[in-house]
């Protein structure tokens, strides 16, 4: 039944009407209130509603994004919001089977769990129906974290994936990425599990065909059943999966290649080691900077080559001809953010975001980890004039609640940061501007990130943002991540982001002074100290 579900979930998009929406409309009407949000989220901070008949076109307010990033034009309608984790696993397994030209995957791990085999499996039939068809231009590369992607003594993302690497040794790739960080004497002492603190790729890119799925979910059983993330599925968008397809190769090409046998090898003679090298990872750094800016620039010259086509094409078509450019109504820019690297596309964007807010703005942001590097939480503070209502774990529902040793005692450092933030939020006078707000959901755990953006007197957001990052130390400094800035005219698909987002708050309570007096958020002297030389590792 849930197969079926998911399938027909995927046909309304088929089946809905292309609305012609005009690319270059340079104003329409305001809306009064955000219709609908001030019951399930009468607590949280309502941008001002400002008394106009006009304002600037949305491609316009967020148009200087495109002057530091790639830009692809999309259609709201191909855009599909999806909610919970089993409508995610089953368009998974859809999407998988039915590929004819490519998937690429791109997660920190896959785990061995039944319903992971299940989805293994998927791609497994894709194969054989490729070999049956005489189709040798299917291909499937898969990008995995290779501390994560190898833990486990006897089954691991690696054992998972070695007999399809063994039946389709043609059409088969597997990279495993390791971050030049953990080496020497940190690689020996540091244990297993704990050594993923030092950095990993922490990309989330799920592609079959031209359609792709930026989340910021991986590939375990929890995900598909009780952890709460967000999934967002671009049909037939294929300029955009040619750039996902080739970052995930990009970032493979400096990551070691899986056999058959489960040996690892690097991929050319040129490469460069990442930990066994004598320069402390420089040159393999700089070898992978170039790598990606390469990426990045000839991604962003093709797009500008296509805006100046489109341009031309809109001049030679009526304005009410649907097949013109002028039904594209969303704009899609990837944010890199690889700070080992030295590239920081994600972070600069995310703070000019921040900075050019007007008041009456209102950004809603979430963190399955809460952890503002000092950079966003000054800004936000001191720089930004938008109202936040900021969503985040309560300890329940953090994934290392109830975790066995050291692990067990991270939500309790999640309590102390949220705590020191929110004391940041009294100092400055900010409580009413900036809101914080706790997720819970009895039996599961949460592991949403992005934020959603509301223009003044909006009752839809204009513009959301999708995929790994967590705003978080790690997330800016230590891994490698990718996300999406979704910027959109079209209606279904801004009430699509406004149902997520209220669905999700609407299990949040407001944070208030008094949550931290309670007893199960007493933090200990000694957790309060630890926190503070360890969170940057968060």
């Amino acid at each position: 039944m849930a197969e079926k579900h998911a399938f027909r979930l995927l046909l309304t998009w088929k089946n809905r009407h292309y609305n012609a929406v005009s690319r270059f409309a340079t104003t329409y009407q305001c809306n009064n209130s955000h219709t609908g949000v001030s019951d399930p989220l009468q607590h949280t901070a309502r941008a001002t509603h400002r008394q106009c008949s006009t304002r600037p076109h949305v491609f316009d307010y967020f148009g200087w994004m495109g002057k530091f990033t790639p830009c692809y034009r999309v259609k709201g309608d191909q855009v599909l919001v999806i909610t919970e984790p089993t409508q995610f696993y089953e368009v998974l397994k859809i999407k998988a089977r039915k590929a004819r030209k490519r998937i690429t995957i791109a997660s920190l791990y896959l785990g061995t769990g039944q319903l992971e085999h299940d989805l293994v499996g998927c791609v497994r039939e894709a194969c054989e129906n490729a070999r049956k068809d005489g189709n040798c231009d299917m291909k499937v590369n898969i990008l995995l974290d290779y501390t994560r992607g190898s833990r486990g003594k006897t089954a691991s993302s690696r054992t998972m994936l070695q007999s399809l690497l063994k039946d389709f040794p043609s059409c088969m790739d597997v990279s495993l990425y390791h971050t030049p960080d953990l080496r020497g004497l940190l690689k020996r002492v540091v244990p297993e599990r704990f050594n993923e603190t030092i950095g990993l790729t922490h990309l989330k890119v799920y592609l079959f065909d031209d359609s792709v799925i930026i989340s910021g979910a991986n590939l375990s059983d929890n995900y598909f059943t009780n952890r709460q993330d967000r999934y967002v599925l671009f049909n037939d968008s294929k300029s955009l999966a040619d750039f996902f397809d080739n970052l995930v190769k990009t970032v493979g090409n400096f990551s070691f290649k899986m056999n058959h046998d489960n040996t690892l090898t690097l991929p050319d003679d040129e490469s460069v080691h990442p930990f066994t090298d004598k320069d402390d990872g420089c040159r393999f750094k700089r070898r992978a900077r170039k790598h990606i800016q390469n990426l990045l620039t000839s991604a962003m010259e093709e797009t500008w080559n296509m805006e100046d086509e489109s341009r031309s094409s809109d001049r030679t078509h009526s304005e009410d001809d649907e097949d013109s450019s002028s039904g594209y109504d969303t704009l899609v820019y990837p944010l890199i953010q690889m700070g080992p690297f030295g590239i920081t596309h994600d972070e600069n964007i995310t703070l000019k975001l921040f900075r050019s807010a007007s008041q009456g703005d209102e950004i809603l942001l979430a963190s399955g980890y809460f952890n503002l590097t000092d950079h966003y939480m000054n800004v936000i503070l001191q720089e930004s004039y938008a109202k936040y209502g900021i969503l985040m774990a309560s300890p329940e529902v953090n994934g290392f609640f109830g975790a066995k040793g050291i692990a067990g005692s991270i939500p309790t450092a999640y309590v102390h940061i949220a705590n020191q933030f929110f004391k940041s939020l009294v100092w400055y006078g900010q409580t009413r501007r900036i809101q914080m707000f706790e997720y819970f959901r009895d039996k599961w755990t949460f592991h949403v990130k992005g934020l959603w953006y509301y223009l003044p007197g909006e009752s839809l957001p204009s513009l959301t943002f999708i995929g790994s990052p967590n705003f978080g130390y790690r997330s800016v400094y230590r891994d490698l991540e990718c996300q999406l800035a979704v910027v959109t005219e079209n209606k279904h698909l801004r009430e699509q982001l406004r149902e997520e987002h209220v669905r999700l708050y609407q299990s949040s309570n407001l944070v208030t002074s008094d949550l931290f007096k309670r007893k199960d958020r007493h933090v200990p002297m000694w957790a309060k100290a630890v926190t503070t030389i360890i969170k940057n590792f968060f």
